[in-house]
């Protein structure tokens, strides 16, 4: 995921043109009847065959409810912008894990107050130190930042 000159905020990702297709192409597998929507069940079965996993019951029920109330299930449209914006969040957490990797050079898992402080004299050399530990601290355990924070369950 790429940011703006401004600020932290994330610019809209777009697929490819054979990433979409392939979407197309699952939606209109998992479209079985050819009903033109997709069930509770079709759309998970759509998710585990494009991210790999089987959705919750809480993201199921939190994506149905979203769901025109007019129709029986997910409209290809929709399900398209559904799946934007999991590939987003998908792209955005690889992001964080490879900054994190880069950052945690003795491969411990977490990083230590030293460990940020070399990694923001890497890469923002100007960076006060005050604003550094103040960045730091703002972790609940102060002293080292769990790897695990950036577990990748979406």
């Amino acid at each position: 995921m790429f940011f703006s000159e401004a600020g932290a905020r994330p610019r809209t990702w777009e697929a490819s043109p054979s990433e979409h297709k392939k979407w197309v192409k699952v939606f209109k597998a998992c479209d079985e009847d050819n009903k033109g929507y997709l069930s509770r069940e079709d759309f998970k079965v759509a998710v585990v065959m494009l991210f790999g996993y089987k959705p919750t019951k809480i993201e199921a029920d939190s994506v149905m409810s979203s769901v025109n109330p007019n129709t029986s299930g997910l409209s290809l449209e929709e399900f398209l912008s559904i799946v934007r914006k999991k590939k987003e969040v998908q792209l955005h957490r690889n992001e964080i894990r490879h900054i994190f990797t880069a950052f945690d050079r003795h491969y411990r898992g977490y990083l230590t107050l030293e460990d940020f402080k070399k990694a923001f004299r890497q890469v923002a050399p100007k960076l006060p130190e005050q604003t550094i530990l103040e960045v730091f601290s703002l972790h609940p355990g102060d002293h080292a930042l769990p790897g695990t924070s950036f577990s990748t369950g979406m």
